[in-house]
């Protein structure tokens, strides 16, 4: 029998999308406000519902292993359903998706297929998953219609997507017939019983990475980043440099410790060398951007190199690692592309130079700014500093600290690019600087959640760290 409280997220989820798009076709053109509301507040109602009556408690298996309801589905959910109430409250008044229902009737689907990604325990509910999660966001990539970078964007992801997804789709197809199984926890022990050699089987595994590699920008699989990142509407590249992205992480997690235990060195070895250069080519590359999307994207780039070192590291703290800087990433990327996505709406300017005198015409927002922009550079107190300091221990622990060495090296390379624009926004000036900037109440308000959320990570990481600990006691 299921335990229905165990998928309340999910059902909440497709209720919402249900109700989102019955009621579109119910309003009138001047009433379709009324709908970003309607989102906003179903997913904190789901959200809440989350928190207060789908906490797991003993690991149960829902519908023959097809999903998993643990310590790390639940994070995750948390973190997907917060990624979407964010980009709800930004695309607030947007041009072209504004007061659209279709597009937060897609955002939702698109955060319900992340919430089962996170749970999958089978490769088919797994591969069912992404394209859940997947297929709304091509078409929200491209959802401002009238600009021709966005349609480029949405057909790019598109097709970025289905070529890796097929190569992925290969994958699965040879664990199965290695395994003779779907779910992913009997996978590590029919793999050993039928004694695969390791060749065959890290072919395997890189055809599977090169479809996860898609999902969070790993290279050589990040090039549909930088486009789709600057094409697509601001508040859709917030959600998919945040939620998707942790999405792609939780079913890395999942899928590498759980079923290939037996080639664990060989993966961690791949996933090390795939860490330190992506994260030095994303580094690397943004010194040169100079727009902000892109300059964004790029980065966006590196911190997945640096998430990459926790989920190499194959060890308790690596996945503590993971939690932790995903949760402080979330919050400290959904500001930055919120700052975007105001300073485009009011100027519709995304070059860095045009962002010279703002901290006159806005001194608060500029001031949140510079936290959010400090926090992805990883300065203490605030919260990105320690997510960076415990993927570092982690990859130490796991005794790379080659790796280490060079995640300090790009992290100091990437501050120079954030402190940059932050040049341009407290000692530049350009005509015009004095006149105020208007800041909706809600868009005020969220910025606030997120800069507040950032700092209480970097001085009080007890709660998260804890929680972080309850999801690795998943795996370890």
């Amino acid at each position: 029998m299921v335990d229905y409280l165990a998928i309340l997220p999910e059902i909440a989820l497709l209720v919402l999308a249900a109700i989102l798009l019955l009621v579109d076709i119910r309003l009138k053109e001047e009433g379709k406000d009324t709908l970003n509301w309607i989102a906003l507040f179903g997913l904190v109602i789901t959200f809440v519902l989350t928190i207060l009556l789908a906490q797991p408690g003993e690991e149960e298996v829902i519908w023959g292993g097809m999903l998993r309801h643990d310590w790390m589905a639940f994070v995750f959910r948390l973190v997907f359903i917060a990624g979407a109430a964010f980009t709800v409250v930004f695309s607030r008044g947007w041009e072209a998706i504004g007061d659209r229902g279709e597009f937060y009737g897609l955002l939702v689907l698109s955060t319900l297929g992340m919430t089962l990604m996170g749970a999958a325990g089978d490769l088919v509910m797994l591969l069912l998953a992404i394209e859940t999660a997947s297929i709304p966001l091509y078409i929200m990539a491209g959802f401002s219609t009238k600009d021709g970078k966005s349609a480029e964007a949405g057909f790019k992801y598109l097709l970025f997507g289905a070529m890796t997804s097929a190569v992925m789709m290969y994958g699965f197809s040879l664990l199965f017939g290695f395994g003779g199984t779907t779910d992913i926890y009997a996978l590590a022990d029919a793999i050993a019983a039928g004694n695969v050699p390791t060749l065959p089987l890290m072919t395997s595994i890189i055809l599977v990475l090169v479809g996860f590699g898609f999902k969070i920008s790993m290279f050589p699989f990040h090039f549909w980043s930088p486009d789709v990142y600057e094409g697509a509407p601001t508040p859709v590249t917030g959600f998919l440099s945040t939620a998707s992205k942790a999405a792609g992480f939780a079913v890395l997690v999942r899928v590498m410790l759980v079923a290939f235990p037996s080639v664990t060195v060989e993966w961690q070895t791949l996933l090390a060398i795939l860490s330190a250069i992506t994260m030095t080519v994303g580094n690397l590359v943004a010194l040169r951007q100079t727009n902000i999307k892109r300059m964004l994207a790029y980065s966006s780039i590196g911190h997945a190199g640096y998430i990459l070192m926790g989920v190499a590291a194959a060890s308790s703290l690596g996945v503590i690692s993971v939690v932790y800087y995903i949760a402080a990433y979330l919050l400290t990327n959904l500001a930055a592309f919120g700052f975007v996505a105001i300073y485009y709406k009011q100027t519709g300017s995304d070059e860095i130079e045009d962002y010279a005198g703002f901290s006159r015409r806005s001194p608060g927002l500029a001031f949140a700014m510079l936290f959010t922009f400090l926090s992805l550079g990883g300065i203490p107190p605030l919260g990105g500093f320690f997510g960076k300091l415990l993927v570092f221990s982690a990859a130490i622990q796991a005794v790379m600290v080659w790796l280490a060495v060079v995640g300090v090296l790009n992290a100091v390379i990437a501050l120079y690019y954030y402190l940059t624009v932050i040049k341009f926004v407290y000692l530049r000036r350009q005509e015009g600087d004095e006149v105020p900037f208007p800041v909706a109440k809600s868009q005020s308000l969220a910025i606030i959640i997120c800069v507040l959320g950032v700092t209480f990570l970097g001085v009080i990481m007890a709660p998260m760290f804890e929680l972080a600990q309850k999801v690795a006691s998943s795996f370890f």
